[in-house]
C-alpha cells in the first residue's frame, strides 16, 4: 500500500519550510506569487491532500453541523435537512445527518460522535422524552439547537411549529364536513408531537360541543405508511366505524388510505382523511391528502441560523440571548375530505 503524502513531502518537494506550506494552504495572501506557485505545484504532484481531522485538532473544532432527526424516511425531514444545508453552506459549513430512528439510545451515540467529532453546533429532534440525552450533551459545552420541539427552558433556542393548533384545524375541518365519529391515527405517546396534535383535535371537538370520547385513537409506535396500513385494517374492523380519520403525520395517512383502497371503500365518501405535514406525496396521491403543512425548509433553516447566531456569540465570547421560535401551520384542503354530508 502506498504510503500517503505528508505536509513535509510537499515541503521538500518545493525546497521550501512546512511552515511555508501551511501558509500557502491557509494563508496564501502571505506568500510569494513565485513561492506560492511552486509550492501548489509540489501539492499537485505529488497528490497531497490536507488532513481535515488534523485540522480539526488545531483549529478545536470542525466545519460540520450535527442534525439528528427521528426518522430520515419521512420526506417531513429530508426538507428540514435542505433547510439547514442551504444556511450552513452560506458560511461555508457542511451539514452531517443522522437518523436517531426515534430510538434514545441511537440518539446518544449520535450525540456522543458530534462531541468526539467537535463539531460546530447541532440540530436536534430529540427522541429521549427523559431529557437526559439533552443534559448529558449539555456539558460538552457545544451549542445546539431543538428543532420540531418547543424548548423547556431558556437553556437553548428551539424552533418548531404550534401541532396544537394544527391538530385544531384538522379535527375543525372535519367537523365542519359533518362528521361527528372521528379516529386519531397515533404514534408513540413520547413524541411531544402526537401528544400535542392530539391535545389540539380535542380542543376542536370541545369547542363544537363534544366530549372526548368523539375521538377514538389508534395508536402505534411508529409513523409510517405500514403502521398506517395496520390502523387502517383496525379502522375496518370496527363495529362502529368511525366515518374519519386524522393521522399524525402523511406517511400514517398514505397508509390508511391504502387499506380503505384495498377494502374497497371509497375516499372520502366512506371515510375522509387528513393527515399532517403536506409532504410531496400527499398532493400527488391517489386520492390528494388534505393536510397540515408544516413549513419544514424554513424550519431547517430558521434553526441552523440560530445556531450560527450562537457560535458566532461564543467565537466572540459574547453572551447569546436564546430564542424559542414557534411557527403556525396551515390547513391545505384537498379531494380526501371534500365530500361533505350529515353523519
Amino acid at each position: 500500500m502506498a504510503q500517503s503524502v505528508g505536509i513535509k513531502d510537499v515541503a521538500k518537494a518545493a525546497g521550501v519550510s512546512v511552515g511555508t506550506v501551511s501558509n500557502v494552504i491557509n494563508r496564501p495572501d502571505v506568500v510569494g506569487p513565485e513561492t506560492r506557485t511552486r509550492v501548489l505545484s509540489a501539492i499537485e504532484q505529488l497528490g497531497y491532500v490536507r488532513s481535515e481531522s488534523a485540522r480539526q485538532l488545531r483549529a478545536g473544532h470542525s466545519r460540520i453541523m450535527g442534525l439528528v432527526v427521528l426518522d430520515m424516511g419521512n420526506p417531513f425531514f429530508v426538507d428540514v435537512t435542505r433547510g439547514a444545508e442551504r444556511a450552513a453552506r452560506a458560511v461555508g459549513l457542511g451539514v452531517m445527518t443522522c437518523n436517531s430512528a426515534q430510538s434514545q439510545s441511537e440518539e446518544a451515540e449520535y450525540l456522543s460522535l458530534f462531541a468526539e467529532q467537535r463539531v460546530r453546533g447541532v440540530l436536534l429532534t430529540p427522541a429521549d422524552a427523559t431529557g437526559r440525552n439533552i443534559e448529558n450533551f449539555r456539558r460538552t459545552g457545544i451549542p445546539f439547537v431543538l428543532v420540531d420541539r418547543v424548548a423547556q427552558d431558556a437553556e437553548e433556542c428551539s424552533v418548531s411549529v404550534d401541532d396544537v393548533t394544527g391538530g385544531t384545524l384538522a379535527v375543525r375541518h372535519l367537523l365542519e364536513a359533518g362528521h361527528r365519529s372521528i379516529a386519531y391515527v397515533s404514534g408513540s405517546e413520547t413524541l411531544n408531537q402526537v401528544r400535542d396534535r392530539r391535545t389540539g383535535a380535542l380542543a376542536a371537538l370541545r369547542e363544537a360541543g363534544h366530549g372526548p370520547e368523539a375521538l377514538r385513537e389508534l395508536s402505534g409506535d411508529r409513523l409510517d405508511v405500514a403502521a398506517g396500513r395496520d390502523a387502517g385494517s383496525r379502522l375496518l374492523g370496527m363495529a362502529d366505524r368511525p366515518t374519519a380519520v386524522f393521522c399524525a403525520n402523511d406517511l400514517l395517512a398514505l397508509g390508511v388510505l391504502q387499506a380503505m383502497y384495498a377494502a374497497g371503500l371509497r375516499v372520502p365518501e366512506d371515510v375522509a382523511i387528513v393527515g399532517y405535514d403536506d409532504i410531496e406525496f400527499a398532493s400527488a396521491a391517489a386520492v390528494p391528502l388534505t393536510s397540515v403543512r408544516q413549513p419544514a425548509v424554513a424550519m431547517g433553516t430558521l434553526a441552523a441560523e440560530l445556531l450560527l447566531e450562537e457560535i458566532d456569540a461564543l467565537g466572540r465570547d459574547e453572551p447569546h440571548r436564546h430564542r424559542n421560535v414557534v411557527l403556525q401551520p396551515e390547513l391545505v384542503v384537498r379531494r380526501s375530505t371534500l365530500a361533505s354530508r350529515g353523519r
